[in-house]
């Protein structure tokens, strides 16, 4: 039996102050959500602090730096050799070992056919909604994808980093210019159960509703099956 639990982070950011405004409201799944309101689509978000309800904890974000990317497995390597022949016995034929290939352990990530379901629900809400589709964006999908690694790797449930990075940061780090918004869930085995999940809590139900955004990032983890929405405008 998968546990599942649930916090909500909404944040809204003011570009004139430059401040956080965040309210909490707490639920029995394990949910985030965070959220840039920017005039005109600006090329950038700010950062600052905000509060991340989690099992009824409080936690203030802090910006910082990401981590460094893990370092690329060799190539595997082959060798033959055949004996000197001699004048007594015929020479056997070469023979030829390989050795085998390195072995590596990639997170548990699932196939993408699950993040492109993610994505079509979204599009099946705005829809109704009245909001153009949103479309997948690499830059983005990067984004997700390495946080929800990095989140079951760490085994922390949070919209800010171990290293303080937060999620706007993180994602104009992947190359995107205009972030918007992020979901974030945990526990959910389905692409169906998290879109339930998200469109029956507000704060995630407004991200994924908000016809100003205009692209989407989808990362899926199952060690721990962690998502992540990364939206941009």
């Amino acid at each position: 039996m998968v546990m599942v639990s649930l916090s909500v982070l909404l944040g809204v950011f003011s570009a004139a102050a430059g401040t956080w405004m965040a309210t909490a409201e707490g639920n029995t799944a394990e949910l985030g959500a965070a959220a840039l309101v920017l005039p005109n689509a600006p090329a950038g978000a700010g950062s600052g602090s905000g509060t991340d309800l989690a099992g009824g904890k409080v936690q203030t974000t802090t910006p910082g730096q990401p981590a460094a990317p893990a370092s690329e497995a060799p190539a595997p390597t082959t060798s033959s050799a055949a004996p000197t022949p001699t004048e007594t016995s015929a020479a056997p034929a070469p023979t030829t070992s390989e050795a085998p290939p390195p072995s590596t352990k990639p997170a548990a990530r699932v196939a993408p056919s699950t993040a492109a379901q993610v994505l079509a629900l979204v599009n099946d809400e705005r829809a109704k909604a009245g909001c153009d589709p949103l479309t997948e964006e690499s830059h983005l999908t990067k984004a997700a994808q390495d946080y929800s690694d990095e989140m079951s790797a760490g085994n922390f449930f949070s919209h800010t980093s171990q290293d303080g990075t937060t999620f706007d940061q993180r994602i104009k780090q992947a190359g995107y210019a205009k972030p918007g918004a992020e979901n974030i869930a945990k526990g959910q085995t389905s692409a169906a159960q998290v879109m339930d999940a998200w469109m029956n809590s507000e704060g995630h139900r407004a991200n994924i509703l908000n016809c100003s955004l205009k692209k989407l990032g989808v990362g899926v983890t199952t060690a721990g099956w962690y998502w992540v929405q990364d939206f941009g405008y």
